[in-house]
C-alpha cells in the first residue's frame, strides 16, 4: 500500500473552513473541468477517476466517506457517476460547488455533442474504432486499481470479503439496476441485523453537513411535486416545451442503472412517436460513447435535435437540464439525512456491510461491461496490464494513461489495417 493510500484511508474529508470559499469554488470547478475532458470509460470508470482525484491525490474524503456516497448514489435513481460528482462538490464548497462540479464535468461532453450534433462530427476522429478501443483499455486498468484499492479498505476481512464476492455474483447471474438495489438493501439489512459490539459510527468523519434540513426536505418534496406534476401539466395544457420537460425528467427519475439504461427508455420516448428520427438517434448514441463526460449528456443531442420545437440550442438546455435535475433535488435533498443515519452505530454497522457490496458491484462491473467490452485478443489484455502499470507502478496521472491508451490503440489499429 502507498503512502497516498494509507493517507486517504485514514483522513476523513477535509474541514470546509480550511480555505477561503472562492478558493474551493476553484478548485472544485477546476478539478471537475479536468476530469470532465478526461474521464473516458463510462460511470464505472468514473467512479475510479473520481476516487483517484478525490481520495487519494487531494485527500478530500477518507475512502470509507466516499464509499457512503456512492452507496448512496446508488440508491438513488439517476446517473450515479453525475450524482456522486454533485455530491463531492456540495460538500466541498457548498450548493454552487455542487452546480460548479455538475458543470465542469458534463459541458465538456454536452459541447462535443453539440458539435457533433451541427456536422463538426463529420472530421470522423471520435468514430475511429483504434481510438475507441484504446479508451476502452485504459478505462479497464482505472477500474481495476479501484477495485483492488477499495476492496482492501472497505473489505479487509473475511465476512466483509464474503459479501464483496456474493454481491459481484449475483449481479453478474442477474444483471439490472433492480438486483443491485436489492443487492445493497440485502447487505446494508445483514450488517445491521448481525452488528457486533466492533461497529463505530461515522462521528469520527466530520461532514460539511447543512445547518437547515428544512432546504433538503423541500427540495425532496419538488422532486415527487415535479414528477407528478409535470405530466398533469402535460394533459391540461399541450404544451410542446413541458412535453419535452416531462420526458427527460420522468426518464430520469424513474431508471436505475445509468446512461445505459436511460438512452433505450428516451427512445421508446423520442423515436417511437416521431419526435427524434431513428437515425439521427443512434448515430447521436453512438457519439456519445465516444465522448469524455457522462452518458446522460445525449440529452442535450437529442434536445438539440427534435423534428420540432423545442429544438436547437434552446431544446439542448431544456433536456440537458430536466434530465439532471432531478439528480439536484434528490442528492442535495437526501445528503442532509444520510449524514445523520450514518452516526447510529447499527447503521454504520449496515453501511460498512453495504460498502462491501459496492466493492462486489465494482468487480462484476469490472468483468461486464468493462473487461468484457475492451479485452478481444491477447494484445487487448497485455495494453491494458502496460496502463495498469503505469497507474500502480510508474504512478502516471490517469489523464496521461488514457492520452497514451488512445495513441496505442490508434496505431495498433492502423498498423494491423
Amino acid at each position: 500500500m502507498t503512502e497516498d493510500e494509507a493517507t486517504a484511508r485514514s483522513r476523513p474529508i477535509r474541514a470546509v473552513t480550511e480555505s477561503p470559499p472562492a478558493q474551493r469554488l476553484a478548485e472544485v470547478g477546476t478539478e471537475f473541468l479536468r476530469l470532465g475532458l478526461t474521464s473516458f470509460g463510462g460511470p464505472v470508470a468514473h467512479l475510479g477517476y473520481f476516487r483517484e482525484a478525490f481520495v487519494v491525490r487531494r485527500q478530500w474524503l477518507s475512502e470509507r466517506h466516499y464509499a457512503d456516497i456512492v452507496a448512496l448514489c446508488q440508491f438513488l435513481p439517476g446517473p450515479a457517476s453525475s450524482q456522486v460528482g454533485i455530491a463531492i462538490g456540495f460538500e466541498r464548497a457548498g450548493y454552487l460547488g455542487a452546480l460548479l462540479a455538475w458543470a465542469g464535468f458534463t459541458l465538456p461532453s454536452v459541447l462535443l455533442l453539440l458539435g457533433f450534433a451541427y456536422g463538426l462530427g463529420q472530421w470522423g476522429l471520435l468514430s475511429d474504432p483504434g481510438l475507441l478501443h484504446g479508451l476502452k483499455l485504459a478505462a479497464l486498468a482505472v477500474v481495476a486499481q479501484a477495485v483492488w484499492s477499495m476492496g482492501k479498505s472497505l473489505a479487509p476481512d473475511t465476512p466483509r470479503r464474503l459479501i464483496a464476492v456474493l454481491a459481484a455474483a449475483a449481479v453478474l447471474v442477474v444483471p439490472g439496476g433492480g438486483t443491485q438495489i436489492g443487492v445493497l438493501l440485502l447487505a446494508l439489512a445483514g450488517g445491521a441485523l448481525f452488528a457486533t459490539g466492533t461497529a463505530t459510527a461515522a462521528a469520527s468523519e466530520p461532514t460539511a453537513e447543512p445547518e437547515n434540513r428544512r432546504i433538503a426536505a423541500a427540495l425532496l418534496v419538488a422532486f415527487v411535486v415535479l414528477l407528478i406534476g409535470l405530466p398533469l401539466l402535460v394533459a391540461l395544457t399541450g404544451n410542446p416545451v413541458l412535453e419535452i420537460a416531462d420526458k427527460f425528467y420522468r426518464a430520469a427519475s424513474l431508471v436505475f442503472g445509468g446512461g445505459h439504461i436511460v438512452l433505450p427508455l428516451l427512445q421508446a420516448e423520442l423515436v417511437t412517436p416521431g419526435l427524434l428520427p431513428r437515425d439521427v438517434f443512434l448515430a447521436g448514441y453512438g457519439a456519445t460513447q465516444a465522448v469524455p463526460g457522462p452518458l446522460f449528456s445525449f440529452a442535450a443531442f437529442a434536445g438539440a435535435e427534435l423534428t420540432a420545437p423545442p429544438n436547437g440550442l434552446f431544446g439542448a438546455a431544456l433536456a440537458l437540464g430536466a434530465i439532471y435535475l432531478p439528480s439536484f433535488l434528490l442528492v442535495l435533498g437526501a445528503l442532509p439525512f444520510w449524514y445523520r443515519l450514518r452516526q447510529i452505530g447499527r447503521l454504520r454497522a449496515g453501511l460498512d456491510a453495504a460498502n462491501a457490496a459496492v466493492v462486489g458491484l465494482l468487480l462484476a462491473a469490472l468483468y461486464d461491461p468493462v473487461f468484457v467490452g475492451a479485452v478481444r485478443r491477447p494484445g487487448d489484455f497485455a495494453l491494458a496490464l502496460l496502463a495498469l502499470a503505469a497507474l500502480t507502478l510508474l504512478k502516471l496521472p490517469p489523464w496521461l494513461v488514457v492520452l497514451l491508451s488512445a495513441a496505442a490503440g490508434l496505431g495498433v489499429a492502423h498498423l494491423s489495417g
